[in-house]
């Protein structure tokens, strides 16, 4: 078995790093621990997903990087994150699993872009009669 196994999460414009390595269920985001970083119970539930589907909640350590979005998305990011390396620690047992609960499927829904001649994406001008 390989130290450690990496992956790359994705959601809206968050995108993270996901070192997977054996230990005893530690999971660090951006040098802080989950708790401290996804400060609602939500999120952190979110990010435990993968482990729960596939029953290894304490026997990896995480270390994860996560830049742009928000929270939620960041959130989502590290998930898939950890679900990709998951899969990829051990191909046959877990990516059958996973796929099943959705967490290898990458989100791509994102913010439409604001087009010329409206106010917003889809936003027209206010109309004036006179």
């Amino acid at each position: 078995m390989s130290a450690q196994f990496y992956a790359t999460g994705r959601r809206k414009v968050a995108s993270a790093r996901v070192w997977l390595k054996p230990g005893s269920g530690v999971i660090t985001v951006n040098g802080r621990s989950l708790d401290h970083y996804f400060g609602r119970e939500v999120l952190q539930m979110m990010v435990k997903q993968p482990f729960e589907a596939s029953d290894t909640m304490s026997r990896f350590d995480v270390n994860a990087t996560v830049k742009g979005g928000g929270l939620s998305g960041q959130a989502d990011a590290v998930r898939h994150g950890i679900s990709r390396a998951l899969s990829e620690l051990d191909s046959g047992g877990y990516r059958g699993i996973l796929k099943k609960g959705g967490f290898l499927t990458r989100d791509s829904r994102m913010v439409e872009r604001k087009k010329y001649g409206r106010a917003g994406a889809r936003k027209r001008f206010q109309y004036s009669k006179r």
